[in-house]
């Protein structure tokens, strides 16, 4: 009798394995309370071959997505955003630029992003050139060039 049996996971099971991966388990453990709850399915021939189809396919559309933030980050590293704010008679702002006003200028430019990933520690509340990083995927970043200027 076999000592291990192999199954596809359908939802993750913990300390076993995530969504879609191939395990190893004891028989009784894949008989007993694996296949009766649907968590997995028998390691067929036809399921490995799905499951390896379907993973290409993700990993293709990852590489996909990952050129076009590529090209994305490219756009937006070159682009400059002005911001208009109203001074006292010291040079200090009234109020400050958040995440959600330098998303609504680069979307004004015609770029969609989210304003989540914008890394801005804190509002800006000076004048003056900030770089704004803009984390879009994983390792591809962009950053931001923002001007806060004096309303005339």
């Amino acid at each position: 009798m076999a000592t291990v049996i192999q199954v596809i996971l359908q939802h993750d099971v913990d300390n076993v394995g995530k969504s879609g991966e191939l395990v190893k388990v004891r028989p009784g453990y894949a008989r007993n309370y694996l296949l009766p709850r649907q968590l997995a399915v028998p390691a067929t021939s036809a399921q490995v071959n799905r499951v390896n189809h379907e993973q290409a396919v993700a990993v293709a559309k990852g590489e996909k997505l990952k050129k076009e933030m590529r090209e994305l980050a490219a756009k937006l590293n070159g682009l400059e955003i002005k911001m208009e704010r109203a001074v006292g008679d010291d040079g200090k702002l009234f109020g400050s630029v958040t995440a959600k006003e330098i998303e609504t200028a680069v979307k004004a430019k015609g770029f969609t992003i989210d304003r989540k990933k914008l890394h801005l520690a804190e509002p800006l509340k000076a004048l003056g050139t900030f770089e704004v990083p803009l984390k879009l995927m994983g390792d591809v970043t962009a950053t931001l060039k923002v001007e806060v200027a004096a309303k005339a």
